[in-house]
C-alpha cells in the first residue's frame, strides 16, 4: 500500500479542521470531517508504518520501545511501543500513524448497557442507549461496518480458543467468539481501496501486522479520509493549543528535528476546529498543558482516570495444546499457529453488581518475545506460581513427571513446545475504581494512583483465573509485577478518563458531543476524543 502522510514542509498556516492523533478518534473524526468537505490537517506524533515494517525479532521490538516516566523519556521519540511508567500503574499504548491500533488485539465488543446507567453521564448518552435509532446506535454500526468487525469464522479453530471454551464448559460459563477487526476474506482491493490479504493465523497482531491482513485505522479511515482531501503529517508532538479570536492556533514541533534540543521556538498551525484525539494519555497532557498556558477549561481535567481493569495471567503447562505464541520469524506447521490475538470470551458480566462484572479473553504473546518466553515464565512459575493441578496430582509421580519434562522440553526447544505450547495467556476486564490521576510535573505527565493494585476487584480477578487455570489443570502465574514485592502494581493496555463527559463544566470536561466546556461558556470549540471499548 501507498504511504498517506506527507512531508512536514507541505503543512498548510490555516485549515478549517486540525485532528490531533490518528487513531480511532483521530482517524474516524478526519473520514467523517473530509467527507463532509472540510479542510483538514491531521497531525501525529509517531511514524507511519507499512505492513512489512513491524518488528518480529526480540532485538528489532526492543528498538521500537520508548519509555516514559515522571522525570525522564528513555528511547526513540517514534518507537511504536509507548510505555509510560508510573507508581501503582504503568500503561502501554501504540505510537504511530493509527495509533494504538496498530498493536492493539482487535476486538469489537459493546459495553454492557447497565455502564450507560451511571448518573455521571450526560443525560443525552444516558437516554440514547436504549433506542436503537440513537446517534450511538448508529454509530456502532458504523463503525463496525468501517472496521469490517466479525468473529472467526468456524472453519478456524485454534487450539486457545478450543482451551478458552473447554474452562468455561468446566465451570459452566458464557462462552462465544467475538467480533475482531481483522480480514479473512478480502484478498485484494478493500471496501476503501487499500489492498489486503486474508489472515495467515501468525499471531502477531500485538507487535504490528506484517501481512495486510489486520483491519487497523491505516487500512480503512485515515485512507478515506487521504481520499477525500485530508492531508496527513506524522513526526509531529502536538505541545498546546491556544484560542486566538476565532481562531484556534495549534502549536506543534517536529519529532527527531532538535527542535527541542535547541530550544526552538514551536511551530504551529491555525484552524476554525480542532479534534483533540491523541488518546487518553496525550489528550489529557495537551489539554492540562494548555490550562497551564491560560486556556479556561474545567478543574476536572485529568481525573477519573481507569485502567479499564486490565489484569494479565497465565494458566501454565496445562494438559491442553495451547499455542498461544506468534510466529514472528519461525515457519510454523498449521496446527501450532495460534490465530488472531483475541478469538474468544468468557463473559461473566451483567451480575447482580455491575462493579463484579469481568470478561477473559485468550490471547497469543507476539513471536518477537518467543525466546525469553521459556526461562521466565518458567521462573515466574517457581517464583509466584499456585498450583491448580488437584485432580491429574491424584494420579501421582507419572504426571509430576510429564509435566517437569514438558517443562524442560520447552526449556531446550523453545516456546513452540512443551509447557509454553501448553500455556494459556488470560486477558481480564473489569470494573476499577477509576480513582487515578493525571498531572503535569515539570512539563512531563504524571500518574497519581499509587494504590490502585489494592483494590478488592482485582483479588476477585485474581481468583476468578485460578478458577480458569484450575479447568485446564494448570499452574496458575498472575502477572510478575502484580505481587506484593512489587506493591500490587498494574499494567493496563486501555488507559481511560482525564477528559470525561458530564452534564456541566463542574461534573465533567467535556459534554456529550466531545465538546470541551470553557469556564466563559457552555461549551467550546475544541472537541475532546471520547474512547470506546
Amino acid at each position: 500500500m501507498g504511504y498517506l502522510s506527507l512531508p512536514a514542509e507541505e503543512i498548510k498556516p490555516s485549515y478549517d479542521v486540525v485532528v490531533i492523533g490518528s487513531g480511532y478518534g483521530g482517524g474516524i473524526s478526519a473520514s467523517r470531517l473530509s467527507r463532509a468537505g472540510k479542510k483538514v490537517c491531521v497531525l501525529e506524533r509517531g511514524k507511519e508504518f507499512q505492513p512489512g515494517d513491524y518488528p518480529d525479532t526480540l532485538l528489532e521490538a526492543t528498538e521500537h520501545m520508548q519509555v516514559h516516566t515522571a522525570t525522564e523519556h528513555k528511547g526513540s521519540a517514534t518507537g511504536l511501543y509507548d510505555l509510560h511508567v508510573h507508581k501503582g500503574i504503568s500503561v502501554l499504548v501504540g505510537c504511530g500513524l493509527g495509533g494504538t491500533s496498530l498493536i492493539n488485539a482487535n476486538v469489537s465488543i459493546k459495553p454492557e448497557e447497565r455502564v450507560f446507567d451511571d448518573p455521571r453521564w450526560p443525560k443525552e448518552i444516558r437516554n440514547e442507549f436504549d433506542d436503537a435509532n440513537s446517534l450511538l446506535n448508529k454509530g456502532f454500526i458504523l463503525a463496525k461496518d468501517m472496521l469490517k468487525a466479525n468473529p472467526l469464522p468456524d472453519s478456524i479453530k485454534p487450539n486457545k480458543l478450543k482451551g478458552l471454551q473447554l474452562s468455561a464448559e468446566k465451570n459452566k460459563e458464557k462462552f462465544y467468539k467475538t467480533d475482531i477487526n481483522v480480514n479473512f476474506d478480502v484478498d485484494g482491493m478493500n471496501h476503501v481501496g487499500v489492498m489486503q490479504k486474508p489472515c495467515n493465523l501468525c499471531g502477531d497482531c500485538c507487535s504490528g501486522c506484517n501481512y495486510e491482513a489486520k483491519n487497523t485505522i491505516i487500512m480503512n479511515y485515515l485512507p478515506d479520509a487521504r481520499a477525500h482531501g485530508a492531508e496527513i503529517f506524522t513526526e509531529a508532538s502536538v505541545s498546546h493549543i491556544e484560542k486566538k479570536g476565532e481562531k484556534w492556533v495549534v502549536y506543534y514541533m517536529l519529532v527527531n528535528s532538535g527542535q527541542a534540543k535547541f530550544k526552538a521556538a514551536d511551530l504551529f498551525v491555525e484552524a476554525d476546529i480542532v479534534v483533540l484525539s491523541a488518546g487518553t494519555l496525550g489528550s489529557t497532557e495537551i489539554l492540562l498543558r494548555s490550562r497551564e498556558k491560560g486556556l479556561k477549561v474545567s478543574d476536572k481535567a485529568g481525573y477519573s482516570f481507569s485502567g479499564n481493569g486490565d489484569v494479565l495471567g497465565f494458566a501454565y503447562n496445562t494438559e491442553q495444546k495451547i499455542d498461544g505464541v506468534g510466529a514472528g520469524v519461525h515457519k510454523l506447521d498449521h496446527e501450532k499457529l495460534p490465530g488472531p490475538c483475541i478469538t474468544g470470551i468468557i463473559d461473566l458480566r451483567y451480575k447482580e453488581n455491575l462493579e463484579d462484572g469481568m470478561i477473559i479473553e485468550d490471547a497469543a504473546i507476539p513471536g518477537a518475545l518467543s525466546s525469553i518466553l521459556p526461562l521466565s515464565i518458567d521462573v515466574e512459575n517457581k517464583l509466584i506460581g499456585v498450583r491448580e493441578r488437584q485432580e491429574s496430582d491424584k494420579h501421582g509421580i507419572f504426571n509430576r513427571l510429564k509435566h517437569e519434562w514438558q517443562t524442560l522440553s520447552s526449556d531446550i526447544r523453545g516456546a513452540y513446545h512443551g509447557a509454553i505450547r501448553n500455556t494459556q495467556t488470560y486477558l481480564l476486564m473489569t470494573h476499577d475504581g477509576e480513582h487515578g490521576r493525571f498531572l503535569l510535573n515539570n512539563n512531563r505527565l504524571d500518574i497519581d494512583w499509587s494504590n490502585v493494585g489494592k483494590e478488592e476487584i482485582f483479588e476477585k480477578a485474581d481468583k476468578q483465573l485460578r478458577k480458569e487455570t484450575e479447568a485446564l489443570s494448570g499452574v496458575y502465574v498472575k502477572n510478575p509485577v502484580w505481587v506484593k514485592d512489587m506493591s500490587n502494581e498494574l499494567v493496563t493496555v486501555h488507559p481511560l478518563g482525564g477528559c470525561f463527559m458530564g452534564d456541566s463544566i463542574e461534573t465533567g470536561v467535556v459534554n456529550h458531543k466531545g465538546q470541551v466546556f470553557a469556564k466563559d461558556s457552555a461549551s467550546g470549540c475544541i472537541r475532546a476524543q471520547w474512547l470506546l471499548e
